[in-house]
This record gives C-alpha cells, structure tokens and sequence, in this order.
C-alpha cells in the first residue's frame, strides 16, 4: 500500500469497524481528477465474533489486496484510498478518473480467488464523500490514533503503561476568559496549572498547560482525552493533545 496509512476502530451501522485509510490521497490533489467512488466487497471464509479478519486469514486478503492494487494499476485505474472490514466482510474503495472498465480489473483480480465471494459497484463521487465522512476520522477519532501512537512508542521503549505518572496536557481557548473559566473548572478537577501559553504567529490562541498523576495505558488514556476534549469545548476551546515521561 503507498502512501501515508492509519488504521482505527469506529462503529459503522451500529457494529464495529476497522478503518484503514490512506491520509495521503487528499493531500496529494488526486481528488481533483477523480471523480468516481469504487468499491469492491468480499466475504471473508473465517468468521470472527467481532467481524474482523481472522490471523488465520491475514496472508490471503493481503493477496487479494495487492492482486487488485496490480490490475488497478494495469488498467491505470485511480487510487486505493481506504478499507472497512466489518461484519466479516472487507470492503476495498478507490477513487478512480473513469469506471468504464472498473468491472474488467476486478474480474481480473478476483478471477485467482474462486473460493472467495464479492460484489463491485461504482458511481460519482466528486466531492469524495465516502473518503472525507466514511473513512476520515473525526477529531475524537484522530486523538485516539494518536493515543495508540505515544502508547505504542512508550511500550517499545520498555514501558508497561501501568506505572501512575504526571502526564501533562494543553489545552486552546478563543479569549483569556474562557481560559481562566477552564482553568478554575480543570483545577476542580485534581489537575495542576503548569502554565499559560500566550498568542503567537504560530498559535495565535490562548494556551494552558496543565497535568495529574495518571496512568498513560490504552483504554485509560482514551477515557481521559475524550473527557478532555469535551471539557474544552465546552469553554469554546480545543483540547490539543498530551505527553508523558518513559517510566521503566
């Protein structure tokens, strides 16, 4: 898969999903030039409680992924932006210039699976709403992405995420006051006031630092800035993020 890919779980129809979504293709100006939305849909043969794919399955839907990433690119197709796997299906989506011979490169691909069932469609798409409101993680989404980022890396370092720890936050405001109004409320809160971040060219917002003793591990951390970020909005403001010391 080329370009810059995240992964995340969000609920579609009301079940769980995973996201696979390729950020680079908006950034890229492909949006511009096409126009219609593809989507190939295939049933997996493992079925999982949660509706995902199987470890037993991994290597296979790998083979169909990149077998049909091969034709796309032999029909000079369009762009792979994104993949849902949910209700033990797996959806892969393109962007593409034209459909006309959409159907040709997906029996070409799926034509070295016969074992595995699927249906295909397409249709216009210009403003690429499946890609920015199906696959596109919201801003609570995009947090916890990031959560898994500086857990993950922690982990690596030889943190077990379990050791309780000051971990410092930041949060944006549009006026002094409302910054002191959250300040008051986040003190009440058990957290501690750091500092105050002042306008600048770069950020021209009013800022405070604030921390409490936490434990930075998966679920508890997403808990905590989900809270957060509803915390600042409330005060017309934007919750931006976290960091933590390595604790071995």
């Amino acid at each position: 898969m080329q370009g810059y890919w995240e992964e995340y779980i969000k609920t579609v129809d009301s079940h769980p999903a995973m996201i696979s979504l390729n950020v680079s293709a908006s950034e890229d100006g492909s949006s511009e030039d096409h126009g219609y939305v593809a989507f190939v849909k295939v049933k997996l043969r493992v079925l999982t409680e949660n509706g995902f794919v199987a470890k037993d399955e991994i290597d296979q839907i790998t083979f169909i992924e990149d077998r049909l990433e091969l034709e796309s690119l032999r029909y000079r197709h369009g762009q792979y932006v994104g993949r849902i796997i949910s209700q033990n299906y797996i959806t892969f989506i393109y962007y593409l210039k034209l459909d006309f011979e959409w159907r040709d490169a997906v029996n070409a691909a799926m034509s070295h699976f016969q074992n595995y069932s699927f249906e295909f469609g397409s249709r216009m798409d210009r403003e690429w709403e499946v890609y920015q409101k199906l696959l596109f993680p919201t801003d609570k989404e995009w947090q916890i992405i990031h959560n898994h980022h500086a857990c993950d890396e922690l982990s690596r370092a030889g943190d077990t995420l379990k050791t309780p720890r000051a971990i410092e936050h930041t949060s944006y405001f549009k006026t002094t006051k409302e910054r002191e109004q959250f300040s008051t409320f986040i003190v009440s809160e058990n957290f501690k006031i750091l500092a105050n971040i002042e306008p600048s060219v770069e950020t021209p917002a009013y800022g405070v630092k604030f921390y409490r003793i936490d434990v930075p591990h998966y679920h508890e951390i997403d808990n905590l800035t989900m809270t957060l970020i509803e915390d600042s909005k409330s005060y017309d403001g934007e919750y931006d993020g976290w960091e933590s010391s390595l604790v071995k």
